[in-house]
């Protein structure tokens, strides 16, 4: 060693080297151990989405999602007692997770029975069930050796600062050293094993130690001119180790967790700076290789997160869609039962979509939800304003209706046959105009009702029952009833029409008691017969409808936009068909429920009507269409 080699050796020994006086673009820029200026590491945005998303990965590492509530606490109470927090971190998180999800639904449910109730969401309390508030004493306990376990982290972090230094001072006295090659090498490598075995120290270190510790590296092999061939060794061993680390960070390239690539990618790039040089050859492209896979994994994670982004976006705007129609519905006017059943069937609809449409980001959450919370609130407030108002006018219709039946009863004894049949006639109409009374007075009121009106109309039929001769009168008026509407021609004026079959049903029902024996025979013929001329009557408005349908469609035809307006035309037509078919269906299905009585027979014949009504109706619309496929 020459006397200026060890001028300088003795400088570096007598200097204190730190950061500032290490030429830190030098190192960063040309020392193969160091990292490029742009770092492919996440930036700020990309961690902070990793962490929004980083427990939703960590529970499928742990899947305890078939556990309930009590299982989850037994096993985290079971799992805390293992003071190690970093062998059961993973596990403590999944359970916490599992838990608090069960947990909002249990709330959520609670919180939508309280509302559905009718309850005020002002005065909505909850309070921690058993299993809650052992699961918080579990997870504290958990926390508090965590706190523990970082406590002594840190000063073993402090410790291991303090032993770095040393080495490095060490370090700087070997470069000195006048000792010979072969125990200056060993010396060397010693420090080395001695610094990989030393672990972390604290963040605001790092820097300073590794810059320090390569520069004096560099100065090692400068300053005591090493070996070549054990030199080339060295660099070799490094390389192979950085090759080692390379297909380890290429494999991340097909591991599923985010979480667990992006951890051990930042553990990888660690080892990296721990790793001497490499033959000058191979330092760009064992480099290069590196950075490469670490460009690949962080492009997949900003694709992953960005992915997630945009259906946090689709599910934002879908919960935005909820509360618009929601919004939709509390604007409409609601003025019956029906309605306001239909109106609810809808919001309670729209809350289980709710709550099948994914999460969203934090920041939007509460307020979507303080706008959809509040909606709710408003439509159930005013559903139970309105329901209370429609309790006052139903119990004032059930007494109007009691007092209907005090009234039939008193006439019920009576023999002015005439007079009492038209006061208790009158008094059916009145009974038809009040509105409906509470459903569980419903029922017993009719009954009380119809009961007081059969008995007296039963003690009318029997005190006539007996008079032959009446009833031989009656038979040849209503006979010549049915001649009068066999003769009956049909008017252009349907009005006149309706007039005149009234009359006819009148006369009918006016004439008493026939004999038994040919009382449904006439009965049937006449019912015939009036059937008759109403379908005669739909028939001539069926035909009147169809020939002006005609002539609309005709001038449809001039119009230049005439191919559009008849096939808007034609589905309108065909959806009409296929509602009116439906509720066909569904009355018919609604006839087998009827039992056999005679009550239940004239409510038949009242649904066989109505289908009937349907028919006719459905084969007007299928003419229409018929009519514009000829276009």
């Amino acid at each position: 060693m020459n006397a200026a080699e060890r001028k300088e050796i003795e400088e570096l020994n007598a200097s204190t080297i730190l950061p500032n006086t290490v030429n830190v673009n030098i190192v960063l820029g040309e020392n193969e151990n160091a990292m490029p200026k742009d770092e492919p590491l996440p930036n700020e945005e990309e961690i902070d989405l990793a962490n929004d998303n980083e427990e939703e990965e960590e529970e499928t590492e742990c899947d305890f999602s078939n556990c309930n509530k009590l299982q989850l606490v037994e096993l985290l109470e079971e799992i805390v007692q293992d003071v190690d927090v970093l062998k059961i971190k993973d596990k403590v998180t999944a359970i916490k997770i599992g838990f608090l999800k069960l947990n909002k639904e249990d709330r959520d449910r609670e919180m939508e029975q309280f509302i559905l109730d009718g309850g005020d969401k002002d005065s909505y309390e909850h309070t921690d069930d058993p299993l809650e508030t052992r699961f918080k004493a579990a997870f504290n306990i958990y926390k508090a050796n965590k706190a523990k376990y970082n406590e002594i982290v840190e000063q073993q972090k402090v410790e291991n600062h303090k032993l770095k230094l040393a080495i490095l001072e060490e370090l700087k006295q070997l470069i000195s050293s006048e000792e010979t090659l072969k125990k200056t090498y060993d010396d060397f490598n010693a420090l080395q094993e001695r610094w990989k075995a030393i672990g972390q120290v604290p963040a605001n270190e790092i820097t300073n130690l590794w810059n320090t510790y390569h520069f004096l590296v560099e100065k090692f092999y400068d300053k005591v001119k090493i070996n070549r061939e054990l030199r080339d060794l060295d660099l070799k061993k490094n390389l192979e180790a950085k090759i080692s680390i390379c297909e380890k960070a290429e494999e991340l390239l097909v591991e599923k967790s985010m979480t667990k690539s992006f951890k051990l990618l930042q553990k990888y790039h660690d080892e990296w700076k721990e790793i001497g040089p490499v033959p000058q050859d191979k330092k760009d492209e064992v480099w290069e290789r590196f950075k490469l896979t670490t460009d690949k994994i962080n492009q997949i994670r900003r694709e992953h997160y960005a992915k997630i982004e945009e259906e946090q976006k689709a599910n934002y705007e879908a919960k935005v869609a909820i509360c618009e129609k929601i919004e939709e519905i509390i604007n409409e006017q609601v003025a019956s039962i029906n309605a306001y059943q239909k109106k609810s069937n809808e919001v309670n609809e729209l809350f289980k979509l709710w709550k099948q449409v994914g999460p969203i980001q934090k920041k939007q959450s509460d307020e979507i939800w303080d706008r959809f919370k509040t909606s709710m609130n408003t439509f159930f407030e005013a559903k139970k304003d309105f329901f209370s108002k429609l309790k006052v006018q139903q119990m004032e219709n059930y007494n109007k209706k009691l007092q209907i039946c005090v009234e039939v009863e008193n006439l019920v004894d009576s023999t002015e046959w005439k007079k009492t049949t038209e006061t208790i006639k009158k008094l059916q109409e009145e009974w038809k105009t009040i509105g409906p009374v509470p459903k569980r007075h419903s029922d017993k009121v009719w009954k009380r009702f119809r009961s007081a009106c059969d008995e007296f109309f039963k003690n009318k039929a029997e005190h006539f029952s007996g008079i032959k001769g009446e009833e031989e009168n009656n038979l040849k008026a209503k006979q010549e009833i049915v001649e009068r509407i066999k003769a009956f021609e049909l008017q252009k004026d349907r009005n006149a029409n309706m007039e005149a079959i009234k009359g006819f049903q009148r006369e009918w029902m006016a004439i008493g008691h026939v004999p038994m024996k040919l009382k449904d025979a006439l009965q049937n013929e006449y019912r015939s017969l009036i059937d008759g001329l109403f379908d005669k009557m739909r028939s001539n408005d069926n035909e009147a409808t169809t020939a002006e349908y005609r002539n609309i469609v005709s001038v449809m035809k001039d119009d230049p936009d005439s191919r559009d307006k008849v096939r808007r035309e034609r589905t309108n037509l065909q959806n009409r068909i296929q509602k009116l078919r439906d509720e066909i269906a569904t009355l018919e299905n609604n006839i087998g429920f009827f039992a056999n009585s005679k009550q239940s027979e004239i409510l038949k014949a009242e649904y066989e009507k109505k289908i009937q009504k349907i028919k006719n109706d459905v084969k007007v619309l299928e003419a229409k269409i018929k009519i514009l496929n000829e276009q």
